[in-house]
């Protein structure tokens, strides 16, 4: 498995409940640029609409060697899973106010592009701040035990 992109602003701004592994769709010229590693998960969310998932606000820069057919950067991408998983995670998103956004996207042992998204439930302004504490303590202890 080859980590492409992670959306670090995700751990910080969610707390995630639970993981999944999506497939997504893609034109021939973005497999070609994620490969160069032209991806970037930030400020991207995912959206079910009509029993598909679909995500919105995934920048993809265009590649360079392309000619004929230029996609837009940000276009929505759908994403590929199985029905039962859909209608599961919509009916949690629906009946507990939760949200999915996408986490790592990665290469899987058979070359194919995957997204690793995450159901999760958004921080408020004091979590945030434990969270920043804790990482600081961290931080502090490490530095005294290699002193």
């Amino acid at each position: 498995m080859k980590i492409i992109a992670t959306n670090k602003k995700a751990y910080y701004e969610y707390e995630i409940i639970d993981t999944f592994e999506a497939g997504i769709v893609l034109m021939g010229s973005e497999v070609k640029s994620i490969r160069q590693g032209h991806i970037s998960l930030s400020n991207s969310f995912i959206q079910v609409n009509k029993g598909e998932l679909w995500l919105k606000n995934c920048y993809i820069k265009n590649y360079e060697k392309t000619t004929s057919f230029c996609p837009d950067e940000r276009k929505m991408r759908k994403l590929l899973m199985k029905n039962k998983e859909i209608l599961k995670l919509s009916s949690q998103i629906s009946e507990k106010g939760l949200t999915l956004v996408p986490l790592k996207a990665y290469f899987n042992d058979r070359n194919m592009v995957k997204l690793e998204i995450a159901l999760a439930r958004g921080k408020k302004l004091y979590d945030k701040r434990r969270t920043i504490k804790e990482r600081d303590q961290k931080r502090e202890l490490a530095r005294q035990g290699l002193q």
